[in-house]
């Protein structure tokens, strides 16, 4: 089996049982079990984060922990994170999810068989509550030409499943901050320099949703970063003027003149499936 790293960040709002079945779900309970799993604390937390963790450190003799003085955002953590991985492959992991036990040997296997993919993520159920009350699916696109396709409207991976060669990553810059679309900046980095994806059919996250995920996708700095990514495009050429009025248009309408109730609804109609 090839060695391999876990990318995990938390911060002082996670909550602990939530990290810790997180980061149990991504290593002693996967078929194949990571080489280390890094985990950046991004900025102070709380006693029972900190309890948690010293448990985990204790029982998961590959967790290392990197911590930072304060609070960076996430694309900062990944990117000090990232540099501290020692493995080709790695793979992504939020701090409240859930991932099903084959998920790493399932993406393992796929890009040590295919060497010309940069990163292979998968597909995500999601839940509010119990693990078992799963309330809609996010369905991204397996091929890469789709998937090519797929980046010019909308963000083509689950970020939470994707396993990446971190060499790639290093080539464009690493992650870099950009309010709730540190991902999809990546990912359209790694597009412009000729990097192949996929995503395999198979769910590999089961991924904790609430009211509060719609109210996050919401809002002017939010559609102030989605802009930024189209500006981005249309400057790079990834995408034409119609395809940038159109994305643009779209995103302020559901973005800030909805509310939360109405965006939600829109989400889980056009955006999931049930």
């Amino acid at each position: 089996m090839r060695p391999f790293s876990v990318l995990i960040s938390v911060y002082k709002n996670d909550n602990p049982v939530y990290i810790r079945n997180a980061i149990e779900s991504i290593s002693i309970k996967q078929t194949f079990k990571p080489s280390e799993v890094i985990l950046v604390v991004d900025g102070p937390v709380g006693s029972k984060i900190n309890q948690v963790l010293t448990e985990l450190s204790e029982k998961i003799h590959y967790l290392k922990i990197i911590r930072l003085e304060k609070n960076m955002g996430l694309g900062h953590a990944l990117n000090i994170g990232l540099s501290h991985t020692s493995y080709e492959f790695v793979a992504r992991m939020d701090s409240d999810d859930i991932a099903t036990p084959f998920r790493c040997e399932k993406q393992i296997k796929y890009l040590s068989n295919n060497k010309d993919i940069s990163i292979v993520g998968g597909q995500i159920t999601e839940f509010i509550g119990e693990e078992s009350n799963i309330v809609s699916k996010r369905i991204v696109p397996c091929d890469s030409k789709d998937i090519e396709e797929y980046i010019k409207s909308r963000c083509p991976f689950n970020h939470m499943t994707i396993m990446a060669r971190k060499s790639k990553i290093l080539e464009v810059g690493n992650y870099q901050e950009l309010h709730f679309n540190e991902d999809y900046y990546l990912w359209i980095r790694m597009y412009e320099q000729g990097c192949k994806f996929a995503n395999l059919p198979d769910t590999l996250v089961n991924v904790r949703v609430g009211k509060e995920m719609y109210a996050r996708r919401g809002g002017w700095k939010y559609f102030k970063s989605e802009k930024w990514l189209q500006d981005y495009m249309l400057k790079k050429h990834i995408i034409n003027l119609p395809r940038y009025c159109y994305n643009v248009l779209g995103r302020f309408g559901v973005q800030v003149l909805l509310p939360t109730k109405v965006r939600g609804l829109i989400f889980k109609t056009l955006f999931r499936k049930s």
